[in-house]
Parts: C-alpha cells; sequence; structure tokens
C-alpha cells in the first residue's frame, strides 16, 4: 500500500510540476524540443516532440501580466513487448494539446504572486476525436521572491513556493511544490526543487554546463480500454514515470535564444497501464535506460 502511494505521489508530481507549476520556475515564452530513449531489455523505444508558446500581455503600472498559452506534445511510444490483449497497435502513438492561463502581479518586499489554471486533451485519439475521458484540469499558484536583478543581493536567489492540483491525480488535495535557486559564485549556480534539480557552471557567457536530476514522463487516456485476458482488468490510461539524472550543455546563440542538449540514465523508469482509479494493471517496463534530450528555447 504504501509503495502504490509513493508511486502515485510521483505521477501527481510529474503531471502537475511538468505541466504547471514547471511552467511557473521557467522564463521560457517558447520551446521546441525532442526526447529519446530506448526501453533496455525490450523492444519498446519513447520519442517524443513538444512545443509550447506563452504569451504575456501587460495589463497594468504595477507590473501585472495575463500570460495565455498553449502547448503541444506528440509522443511515439514503440510498444512492442509482450501484453494480453488485442489491439496493441493503437497504443503506439499518444498526444496532448493543453490551453492554459496564468496571472502574475508584483507585491510588496520583492514578492510576486503568481496562479495559473490549465486544460488538456490527452490521449491516443484512436476514436479520431476528443472525448470526455481525455480532458485533465489543472491549477496551481505561487508565491515568488526573486534577488537574482543587477541591483539587488550581492549572492542573487530567487524562492518560489505554492500549491498545485491535478484531476489526474488520485489525490483530493492540493500537493506544495517548491524550488529555490542561488548563485554562489560568479561562474557558479543551483537549483533545489522539482521538477529539477542542478549545478551549473557557466564557462562564459555563451557556455554552460550543468549536472542534474529531474523528472519526466507522460500520462495519457486509452480511448477504447483494453480488458486483459489474464486478470480481467480494464487498462484505462498509461503513464510513464521517470527519474533521470545526467549532464547538461547550454549554448546562448543570444541573450535569449538557447540551444540546449541533456543526456544521462534513468534512476527510475515506471511505465504503467492503469485503471480508472489510477491503479497499476500491467507493467509495461522498469528497466532503467540512456536518456537523450534536445532542443531551442526562446527565453525573457
Amino acid at each position: 500500500m504504501m509503495n502504490s502511494f509513493f508511486k502515485r505521489f510521483f505521477l501527481l508530481l510529474l503531471i502537475t510540476t511538468s505541466g504547471i507549476a514547471g511552467k511557473a520556475q521557467s522564463t521560457d515564452l517558447a520551446r521546441i524540443e525532442y526526447t529519446y530513449f530506448p526501453q533496455t531489455n525490450s523492444d519498446n523505444s519513447f520519442r517524443r516532440f513538444r512545443t509550447h508558446v506563452n504569451f504575456p500581455i501587460k495589463m497594468g503600472e504595477n507590473e501585472s501580466y495575463l500570460v495565455p498559452g498553449i502547448e503541444y506534445e506528440n509522443i511515439n511510444f514503440k510498444f512492442k513487448d509482450y501484453t494480453p490483449f488485442d489491439k496493441k497497435g493503437e497504443l503506439d502513438r499518444f498526444q496532448s494539446f493543453s490551453l492554459n492561463l496564468g496571472y502574475t502581479f508584483k507585491m510588496k518586499n520583492d514578492w510576486r504572486f503568481a496562479a495559473k489554471a490549465g486544460t488538456m486533451f490527452a490521449s491516443n485519439f484512436e476514436t479520431g476525436k476528443p472525448i470526455k475521458d481525455d480532458l485533465i484540469y489543472t491549477g496551481a499558484f505561487f508565491f515568488i521572491k526573486d534577488r537574482t536583478g543587477e541591483d539587488q543581493a550581492p549572492t542573487p536567489w530567487r524562492l518560489i513556493a505554492g500549491l498545485h492540483y491535478s484531476t489526474t491525480s488520485g489525490f483530493p488535495f492540493p500537493l506544495p511544490v517548491i524550488n529555490y535557486y542561488r548563485e554562489f559564485h560568479p561562474d557558479w549556480s543551483y537549483s533545489l526543487g522539482i521538477p529539477k534539480t542542478n549545478v551549473k557552471y557557466s564557462f562564459n557567457q555563451k557556455n554552460h554546463l550543468q549536472a542534474f536530476a529531474t523528472l519526466d514522463g507522460f500520462f495519457a487516456n486509452i480511448q477504447d480500454n483494453r480488458r486483459l485476458r489474464s486478470t480481467g482488468e480494464i487498462a484505462e490510461n498509461i503513464s510513464m514515470t521517470i527519474v533521470l539524472a545526467g549532464m547538461g550543455y547550454e549554448y546562448n546563440f543570444t541573450k535569449h535564444l538557447v540551444y540546449y542538449l541533456y543526456a544521462g540514465h534513468t534512476l527510475m523508469n515506471d511505465i504503467r497501464l492503469r485503471d480508472g482509479s489510477k491503479d497499476e494493471v500491467f507493467p509495461v517496463n522498469n528497466s532503467n535506460t540512456f536518456y537523450a534530450r534536445s532542443g531551442l528555447k526562446f527565453k525573457i
């Protein structure tokens, strides 16, 4: 029971922090990236194309902004392992379409408040159209204290603390999120939190190297539920929760346009088919493996 709780807890953190909370901790206005990792001891493989764009709209004189955003993911999961059900081929492709709306304004003493709500359709879309079970609702709010400006603290730092919630979590309450960033040397900085913790070294203004640990993965509905021949249980959705560590490189073409490459190895690779209560009905793969992700981002 306790092991199941922690797996569902990781799933919630993955969905909410990679979606709502992760973007709240980011200064990215736009991003396009490609992810690939094979599956050890398996013919399975995972490829993902992902892009998102945010549109900050200034709302007044107190540095308040309305921030609508969109995101698209296309996941090609080569699912070739044995399964105790038919129509496996229609689980090879998953997509998600997200719309979200954020609002932020400046408070006293360098504090800023931010809130975000969003909807997402995530599914294999085998019926050719979205259905009710594909829909996911997410929401979050944060308090941010940012002392990273050039005229701020001698050792710049930033703290983000808040709560987030997702209808896919299986938990009837929001969970906390916290992230702390600090520059402790002109060329060194670190970040502690979820979904990513890292230590970064800057060779110069263009070249940066980091060691990191992070969460990644996906969650999607299966429109035509699968009944397992072995147990009679119903698989209604699929999740992949990954904990990984590795090294990353960033190259700044300009102050705002950045190329990045992250490579590492998974510490936990948990791919599961789940029922309507998010309980496991069939493990797909849990072997750790190599991981790589690369892309371009345009940041503030």
